[in-house]
């Protein structure tokens, strides 16, 4: 079981970085292989809307993104874990998911998948964050999420929100939200 965690928040340390690692220690406590990437560590820009993956749904910038592609495509489950941003995914996630067109392309365009994504079955989960109380900015989110896991042929079968985090650390004054956070992991891994 490989296990990608991904951290969509460009503080480190902060809430959506600690949900996060509770998430991927359950699911190491759970006998599965992890890697966490921070997306904001790497080098890449969005879509540039050349057209280039039309062809070959595959995309023709080469930088940070390129072995992203294989990760997401090889990975068992994948985690991401982010904060809110004016009602919206944080700027870098955004280009992540932008980027991943070539992938939509290779699927519905071109009506072909890479071999090891034709028949896996690949479970997602999201771990939002946000200063605002209430989950009505985080449906926004939710549903760009939703659409990148159908379109990576990932599952959406985990989802954690947590309101009134705006500050690094809040959430470990949230009841429960550590302890939701590992379980995630823990189900994602397949324990039981």
């Amino acid at each position: 079981m490989k296990i990608l965690g991904i951290l969509a928040s460009p503080r480190k340390k902060g809430n959506s970085d600690i949900l996060l690692n509770e998430a991927l220690r359950a699911a190491r406590d759970s006998g599965a292989d992890t890697e966490k990437l921070v997306i904001y560590d790497m080098d890449f820009k969005g879509c540039i809307s050349c057209g280039g993956c039309a062809k070959t749904g595959v995309c023709v910038l080469k930088d940070d993104m390129t072995p992203l592609y294989s990760k997401l495509n090889s990975a068992d489950a994948v985690i991401i874990a982010a904060p809110i941003y004016f009602a919206g995914a944080p700027a870098q996630l955004k280009a992540m998911i932008d980027r991943c067109q070539s992938e939509w392309v290779a699927k519905y365009v071109l009506k072909k998948r890479k071999a090891q994504n034709e028949k896996r079955k690949a479970n997602g989960a999201f771990i939002c964050v946000s200063g605002h109380k209430e989950d009505t900015l985080y449906k926004f989110t939710r549903k760009t999420i939703e659409v990148f896991f159908k379109t990576m042929n990932i599952d959406f079968t985990e989802e954690l929100f947590f309101g009134g985090a705006g500050r690094a650390g809040d959430i470990k004054s949230i009841k429960g939200a550590l302890e939701k956070a590992y379980k995630s992991g823990k189900d994602l891994s397949g324990a039981k």
